[in-house]
């Protein structure tokens, strides 16, 4: 897919418009993102886009059909296929595979690519979790182009909408070295950034001080938001902060983290340009916000 490829509009306003959904449903341009088994579907180093010209019959073991926006004029829905037996064998996926690392995807694909298959795994995700309601616990059926379950009991009728947890992400550095720290589940010699959920009726700034303490005893002043990603693993926002420390003495407290360290520009620098080695460390890819964010440290003037 090629990545000046248009940017989708989410057209929240065409939602509830049954006539119009319906309409794109049956026109040959509308384009599917398919997901089978929360994988999608890549041709090459594409996301696989298939029409409804040669494949409309997807739409009849979909499980679940989510309405994600328009490009140009035409519509784009997300589509569970977990039920088939076999996808990959039909005529629209001819020499494709799965993207069995959801991560390292956004790598390869095209913003607008990245965004439709992440879109619709984070929905296609959530309304496969939340088919009963919660309050009274009968079944839920979806409404509002896949944006919203509704409980079907009448004496409840409930209404449910996707939830996204946010979850800071900090770079605490003093301008020469930053702290980073690793998780016994990650790769080995894997560090990155601290980070934690928000807790609730917690600001994102009091969240960010709370898990840079909890995670390693250092103490920082007033965090500085930078940017933010969606990160639909299953379903949290990332919201990057910098900030400068008040205390160095690190003191991993959390059983979280299995090791946390003050690196040098130096060390990150080299890191960057060298090849995995016996002992050695590495850091999140550049199209994660960690990555990011110590690519703009690594980038600034050193204090003088």
């Amino acid at each position: 897919m090629a990545n000046d490829m248009p940017r989708l509009v989410r057209t929240a306003e065409r939602r509830t418009d049954l006539d119009f959904l319906e309409g794109h449903l049956n026109r040959d341009t509308t384009m599917l993102v398919p997901l089978w088994r929360q994988q999608a579907i890549v041709h090459g180093d594409g996301l696989a886009l298939p029409t409804l010209a040669v494949a409309k019959d997807l739409l009849e073991v979909a499980s679940e059909v989510v309405f994600l926006g328009l490009i140009g004029d035409d519509a784009v829905f997300g589509v569970d296929i977990s039920s088939a037996g076999s996808p990959l064998e039909h005529a629209a996926f001819t020499r494709a595979r799965f993207a069995t690392d959801s991560r390292q995807l956004l790598a390869q694909l095209s913003d607008t690519e990245a965004e439709l298959a992440l879109y619709s795994r984070a929905l296609l995700l959530w309304h496969s979790r939340h088919r009963f309601c919660s309050v009274c616990g009968k079944p839920t059926r979806p409404k509002d182009g896949g944006h919203t379950r509704a409980c079907a009991a009448p004496e409840c009728r409930a209404q449910h909408f996707p939830r996204t947890d946010p979850c800071v992400l900090i770079l605490v550095h003093d301008g020469e070295r930053c702290l980073l720290g690793r998780q016994s589940s990650w790769p080995k010699g894997m560090y990155s950034a601290l980070a934690g959920f928000v807790e609730p009726c917690e600001d994102l700034e009091s969240a960010a001080a709370r898990e840079v303490l909890e995670e390693s005893g250092i103490r920082i002043g007033p965090p500085r938001y930078y940017s933010s990603q969606p990160w639909p693993f299953p379903a949290s926002l990332m919201v990057g902060f910098e900030a400068e420390p008040l205390t160095l003495d690190i003191n991993c407290n959390d059983a979280e983290l299995e090791d946390a360290r003050w690196f040098t520009r130096a060390e990150l620098a080299a890191a960057a340009k060298a090849p995995r080695e016996e002992g050695g460390f590495f850091v999140p890819p550049p199209f994660s916000l960690a990555g990011k964010m110590i690519a703009r440290f690594l980038a600034q003037v050193p204090n003088t």
